[in-house]
């Protein structure tokens, strides 16, 4: 097998640089799945054009009929949905029950019975589920890995799923060192308990969804680039635990190591946010 499918784990450094956000044995773990179900009434036409632009933006893949496309942890189904439109055939698997049903209701209104959009639960970090999957063409975790518990091993194993000469995008939290921390606190509270959900939503929607709005007024554009939605992001933002991080020179050694190349990547500097990469396995 390839190089990622032999590797090991991450290594005690590795470990070290999640900055301590971590307690998946804690059973701490934020709802995604009953967010975006939340989300799906705002599904429409412009936004699932939206999610096609930005996949084709994404991925070099010089057409998009007869391609495998696998959704590693595929929340609101709606990028799933994308790459069926697009003519790619799709798997999609949540490690949440409510994410699953999320993206079967996205299928269920607009490719009733497709047999090439397969659909199931399953975890990134279930060694025996991934290594039956076979390989992809692509392979797409937004937004997701470093929600595992396991970002380093999940990592490692969605690189396992990519076919020679495929690609890998993922977007993972940026490191902003002591602020990263301020925001795992965040995220531990919110999770606690209602009365504090609503005072954090309360001091930073402002900064959040004003600055979506505004980027809104400038472009002209009434959805954001991927056709996701300023509310339910921010929920996600502040609620999403585990929690981890990690540098864009970190994520990419890491996969330089393991037989990947980097051919695109967008970092947010010091701002919090994902950075993304488009890795190629050589």
């Amino acid at each position: 097998m390839r190089g990622l499918a032999t590797t090991s784990a991450a290594t005690p450094e590795e470990s070290r640089a999640m900055n301590g956000s971590v307690d998946a044995a804690s059973g701490t773990r934020f709802p995604f799945g009953e967010n975006w179900l939340h989300f799906l009434h705002l599904v429409d036409e412009t936004r699932v054009a939206a999610a096609c632009d930005s996949l084709t933006a994404l991925l070099p893949l010089g057409g998009w009929r007869d391609r495998s496309f696998i959704d590693v942890g595929c929340g609101s189904g709606l990028f799933s949905l994308a790459a069926r439109r697009l003519g790619a055939s799709v798997h999609s698997f949540d490690f949440d029950a409510k994410a699953v049903a999320c993206t079967r209701e996205l299928r269920r209104r607009y490719a009733p019975d497709d047999p090439a959009w397969v659909i199931e639960q399953g975890s990134i970090l279930d060694e025996s589920y991934v290594g039956a999957l076979g390989e992809f063409d692509a392979v797409y975790s937004w937004g997701v890995l470093h929600h595992t518990g396991d970002l380093w091993r999940s990592l490692e194993m969605a690189g396992r799923l990519v076919a020679p000469g495929g690609y890998m995008a993922v977007a993972i939290y940026n490191d902003q060192g002591w602020l990263s921390r301020y925001w795992g606190a965040v995220k531990r509270l919110y999770n606690r308990a209602p009365v504090y959900r609503m005072g954090l939503l309360a001091v930073h929607a402002p900064y959040f969804i004003g600055a979506r709005l505004l980027f809104r007024a400038l472009t002209g554009r009434p959805v954001g680039r991927r056709g996701m939605s300023p509310w339910y992001d921010l929920k996600d933002w502040l609620g999403g635990y585990p929690f981890e991080v990690a540098s864009p020179a970190r994520v990419t050694a890491y996969c330089a190591g393991r037989g990947f190349r980097l051919i695109a990547s967008k970092d947010c500097g010091r701002r919090h946010g994902c950075n993304e990469f488009v890795f190629q396995q050589r």
